[in-house]
């Protein structure tokens, strides 16, 4: 585990929510070799093996984002890179950054961050109450249709927000980004060569998706400043009729299991 007391305040820190992303799919296309550009930053080239904190982009979301990363699947307690103050916790150690606040955004904004979202998915579109709810907690907040669901060049469009972003952020500035990927989420047939909407989304189509967004990553992490600490990971997965189950916030394991990985860019 990384100190983060030695993280924050000399690093920035990006956050990129790889969301739906099963552990399965991104572990066996890491194991072939076809996802370079994360397995060459992940420790080992491997993702590690961990548990959702919740079924759906928005449960997930809010426990992330008051310092509930991910949970290793092996037996713990594991100690968490980020602490909201909270009598009791047995999952704050003396590397975990604690912060007096609800959540982590505002933490930051608190030791003298930047905040910035970056949205993908319908939570993040602010054309609602409930899509506004994530976004607030960010001193700055974007989202448009060209990053949602139904744009096949979504992340691509993101990181040209994101570059302009970069463009005019103080340099004394520190910065926390979360970047959220709406890649993976259905609809992803577009990213399967000759599918077409008829053929519908797919385990197939889902690693398809992840392939494009290797494709795309490096140049967000070529934006980050350095030092840059990085967690990548899932949100949660989602089911392609394993067990009759399709889609996400069910308890299936699919769901539950995400891939994670956390490093500093070089």
């Amino acid at each position: 585990m990384h100190d983060m007391n030695q993280v924050i305040g000399s690093h920035d820190v990006l956050l990129v929510t790889l969301d739906t992303l099963r552990y399965d799919v991104a572990a066996e296309l890491a194991a072939a070799g076809e996802t370079p550009t994360l397995t060459g930053l992940l420790p080992e080239g491997r993702w590690e093996r961990r548990h959702t904190p919740g079924s759906f982009t928005y449960a997930a979301h809010a426990a992330m984002l008051a310092g509930f990363l991910p949970t290793p699947a092996s037996p713990g307690p594991h100690p968490r890179l980020f602490a909201g103050a909270f009598p009791g916790s047995e999952t704050t150690a003396p590397g975990t950054w604690t912060f007096d606040a609800a959540d982590l955004p505002t933490g930051l904004a608190s030791a003298g961050y930047h905040t910035v979202c970056v949205g993908g998915v319908g939570f993040f579109n602010k054309l609602t109450p409930l899509g506004s709810a994530l976004p607030s907690l960010f001193a700055e907040s974007h989202w448009e249709r060209a990053f949602g669901v139904t744009d096949p060049e979504s992340l691509p469009n993101q990181i040209d927000r994101i570059a302009e972003i970069m463009a005019r952020l103080p340099a004394e500035r520190r910065l926390f980004l979360l970047l959220n990927v709406a890649s993976l989420h259905q609809p992803n047939w577009f990213h399967l060569d000759g599918a077409t909407n008829s053929n519908g989304d797919t385990r197939a189509s889902h690693a398809a998706a992840l392939r494009h967004v290797d494709a795309h990553i490096g140049r967000l992490f070529g934006l980050m400043r350095r030092p840059c600490f990085v967690i990548v990971c899932s949100d949660h997965g989602t089911a392609y009729g394993e067990d009759g189950h399709t889609g996400h916030r069910i308890g299936h394991e699919v769901v539950w299991t995400v891939p994670y990985g956390e490093f500093v860019l070089p």
